[in-house]
């Protein structure tokens, strides 16, 4: 096989994720990538990509693997994850699949042995454990783990809208109301089989929206920040689902109750002003990480050292240039394959991720009860 070759890749969904990043960075490697074609089921939106990005779009994703894909990346609605990860590897394809991976561990299981016994390559895309300042972070707090205090996440969220107004977003009203309404079904049968019950609207909205579909990436990257530190997390301690399903927040425990992992996402669309905030606070300094709206691209996260010097604090920003988060996952993923570099983003890791966020919706449905 040659190392250096082009992956030929396909991409199933075509929303906003697909338009504003994964297709626009899929066809600036040309070098790593040939993008075959896209799948979605709205004409509208295959045809204004198809001439916009000048590649064929069909409208089921089951037509990209008869195309002699490598590889398949997955943007379809969360509740079609699952399947499309499994149909991908059938065919003898690499998957790169949008998070969250499936809502569930039990999913997530089955698709790990089919993963190992093909011998293919499966990452999920959270795109913050590429982040510069997020690297340098990890290691700068790296043997920091006996000296933690705290882990604190803090998100406001207006959504999207403010910062992708200035990309050209096609939207398809023309999806039919039958694969609509299987969508849904599909979502619900999948959220109950998580959480192993039927949930009540608040707890499904908030379970596979604020948790699963915000707070995951932030779960995701403390626990990358917990591994650099060699502490693992230990067992929800408090949650709660709020605002209508619209909000949630959580407790953990680290260190055996020597320290404790604290997070809080509000969506609030009146707003209009986004903010992610992970802070670790060690009993020596604090080390903060700042992160912009996820579309703006090219636009460093802050890194913050705060500590004392001498009789002084000293705050140290920490600038680790302006790569794009977006790409060097996708670059990630292509050296995984054709150079066998280890893999990040890992099936494994997502089904940790999950756990926690499962366990932490669990708690907080008893006071929904």
């Amino acid at each position: 096989m040659n190392n250096r070759r082009r992956l030929k890749i396909g991409v199933a969904g075509c929303g906003l994720i697909a338009q504003v990043e994964h297709i626009p960075n899929l066809l600036a490697l040309p070098a790593m990538f040939e993008l075959v074609a896209i799948s979605d089921p709205s004409q509208t939106v295959r045809d204004a990509l198809s001439k916009r990005f000048g590649v064929p779009a069909v409208a089921d994703a089951q037509a990209l693997f008869g195309m002699g894909l490598d590889a398949l990346m997955i943007c379809a609605p969360d509740a079609w994850h699952g399947e499309l990860v499994e149909a991908g590897l059938k065919a003898g394809l690499h998957v790169f699949c949008e998070k969250p991976l499936c809502y569930g561990a039990a999913e997530i299981d089955a698709l790990m042995a089919l993963e190992q016994r093909a011998g293919l390559v499966v990452q999920v895309g959270y795109m913050k454990r590429f982040d510069p300042s997020y690297r340098a972070a990890c290691k700068h707090i790296k043997d920091k783990g006996n000296k933690l205090r705290a882990v604190s996440v803090e998100v406001n969220d207006p959504d999207a809208g403010p910062f992708v107004g200035h990309h050209p977003l096609i939207a398809g009203s023309d999806v039919s109301p039958a694969l609509i309404a299987e969508t849904g079904e599909r979502k619900a049968k999948q959220v109950a089989a998580a959480l192993q019950r039927t949930p009540g609207a608040i707890l499904a909205k908030g379970f596979a929206g604020a948790y699963c579909s915000s707070l995951v990436h932030d779960v995701n990257a403390v626990h990358g920040l917990l591994d650099a530190m060699g502490v693992t997390a230990g067992k929800p301690l408090q949650a709660a689902i709020f605002a209508g399903g619209a909000a949630a927040q959580g407790a953990v425990d680290l260190r055996d109750g020597a320290a404790l992992w604290s997070m809080v996402y509000l969506e609030l669309p009146a707003v209009g002003f986004y903010r992610e905030r992970i802070s670790l606070y060690f009993d020596d300094e604090v080390v903060e990480l700042v992160f912009p709206a996820p579309y703006l691209n090219h636009f460093p996260t802050q890194l913050t050292i705060t500590r004392p010097g001498g009789k002084d604090i000293e705050t140290i920003d920490v600038r680790s240039g302006f790569n794009e988060p977006f790409v060097l996952e996708l670059e990630a993923f292509w050296s995984s394959i054709t150079q066998k570099t280890p893999q990040i983003n890992t099936m494994s890791e997502a089904r940790r991720d999950q756990v926690l966020l499962t366990a932490l919706a669990t708690k907080a449905a008893e006071h929904l009860d």
